[in-house]
């Protein structure tokens, strides 16, 4: 139309995301009301201040976003806010059968809080970090940060549920793991740049395949070295392997090489054998995966303490295709991990296979975008630290998901966004910010080599890095 100007890259953006984030709300909002008339046969109490906070939450992270980052993808903060919004209303359906059940605690209301500590730390980095080139001078701090926090639960961790992954600090419980994977991303990403080309043109054949010389093992030897100590000393066999696993696809896409990708799988596979076989926590686990009915039935042997993974599957196989409807399950039977290790369950009973589905491809919706903007970065250090990111994200609704459902042993991780837990929240929303951070700088890149010349070489950040 005459007199109206032409939207420009970051504005069709934004526009985007607010049109999505309006979409965001309102399923958000008819999902908590539609579980309260199933429920109780009258509109939750709180649905105003649940519709006020999330259109507060999603107005202020759009104007944030639009501020420190408008070239940034405008799908990553309404896909985390959908996700963070669906987890809302399955715990507040959640927290009025523990109640009725067993008598429990309201978790809702605690989750919210931590959903805006997330979403404001997800704002303060976006405006302090204006280039995440930045994060390559301190890879080392960094992954020596993330060392004191890996193994920090083994000496100091309270043991819950047969696992040492958490800490308490002035009475709050921190899980360490979830932000570690942070970390590690930004250390191997940085890591690569600089040893890349060793890693991925030494090395001899062998039956076709180029294998790595033993001097580049090195790295590899240790970080499964440092996984396996993480699962026998913390018992925690979900952060373990996502520790390794980014690792390997972090080598993979810096390296191209195949070879990377076998010893990976040969180095987990025979570390689990050996570690499942011996250490009696994670045996007992594999145990129960591998006959979950028999320790519904009888009884179960020593370390085998719950029914859990049983029961999952009979959520899952009561919720058919479409689900019993959202609030008319009893996903409370699963007991005291409902609401985080096995919230996908609720969603499978209540929702059903489409229900899992859509969550499933939410998920990998928010993960190709982190591989979009890897391929769209023009420095290899937001390539990988986009690739890591995503792989972590990946990696952890794989184990959390294979684990309820049956594929693979229990992990005892929290499903990203949807399950209960301050620290699982902050971590990801951090991960979100730093998502947000290369898109807009690799976005806003493209836009100027598009209108005109720019200077494009990529200078150090410090040095020996």
């Amino acid at each position: 139309m005459r007199g109206l100007r032409p939207l420009t890259v970051a504005g069709a953006r934004r526009r985007t995301e607010a049109l999505l984030l309006v979409l965001v709300v309102g399923i958000a909002v008819f999902g908590h009301a539609a579980a309260g008339l199933a429920m109780n046969g009258v509109l939750p109490p709180k649905l105003t201040g649940f519709a006020i906070s999330l259109t507060l939450l999603s107005l202020v992270g759009h104007l944030g976003i639009r501020r420190f980052a408008p070239y940034a993808d405008p799908l990553i903060f309404p896909l985390a806010m959908l996700l963070t919004g669906l987890g809302l209303v399955l715990i507040n359906r959640l927290d009025q059968g523990y109640i009725e059940r067993y008598g429990s605690d309201a978790n809702a209301p605690g989750q919210l809080m931590w959903t805006v500590v997330g979403v404001a730390a997800c704002l303060l980095v976006v405006a302090l970090l204006r280039d995440h080139r930045l994060l390559q001078r301190f890879i080392y701090i960094t992954m020596a940060v993330a060392l004191v926090l890996l193994i920090a639960p083994a000496f100091f961790g309270a043991d819950t549920y047969g696992a040492k992954r958490w800490i308490i600090l002035f009475g709050f419980s921190l899980q360490p793991g979830e932000f570690v994977k942070i970390m590690i991303a930004v250390f191997f990403a940085g890591y690569l740049v600089v040893h890349r080309d060793s890693l991925a043109l030494t090395g001899r054949r062998f039956l076709g395949v180029r294998l790595p010389p033993m001097r580049q093992l090195g790295p590899i030897v240790t970080v499964w070295v440092l996984s396996l100590l993480v699962l026998v000393f913390e018992r925690d066999l979900g952060t373990s392997l996502i520790f390794f696993g980014v690792f390997v696809v972090m080598l993979y896409v810096a390296t191209e090489r195949t070879s990377w990708i076998v010893c990976g799988l040969v180095m987990a596979a025979g570390g689990a054998f050996v570690v499942g076989s011996t250490e009696p926590h994670v045996k007992a686990r594999v145990a129960a995966w591998l006959n979950p009915l028999s320790y519904y039935w009888a009884d179960p042997p020593p370390g085998v303490t719950s029914d859990q993974s049983a029961q999952a599957l009979f959520s899952f196989g009561t919720g058919g295709i479409t689900g019993t409807g959202l609030g008319m399950g009893h996903p409370e039977l699963i007991k005291f991990a409902g609401r985080s290790d096995f919230i996908l369950t609720t969603v499978g009973e209540e929702l059903g296979l489409a229900g899992v589905m859509a969550v499933l491809l939410l998920y990998a919706l928010l993960v190709q975008r982190g591989l979009r903007m890897a391929l769209a970065a023009r420095d290899p250090f937001g390539k990988l630290l986009a690739v890591g990111l995503a792989a972590a994200l990946a990696l952890q609704v794989f184990v959390v998901a294979g684990g309820v459902t049956g594929l693979i042993p229990l992990t005892g991780k929290a499903l990203p966004f949807l399950a209960k837990g301050g620290s699982s929240l902050l971590a990801n929303w951090l991960m979100i910010a730093l998502l947000l951070r290369i898109s807009d700088s690799a976005e806003r890149q493209r836009e100027a080599d598009a209108t005109g010349p720019a200077d494009t070489t990529l200078r150090p950040v410090g040095a020996g890095v």
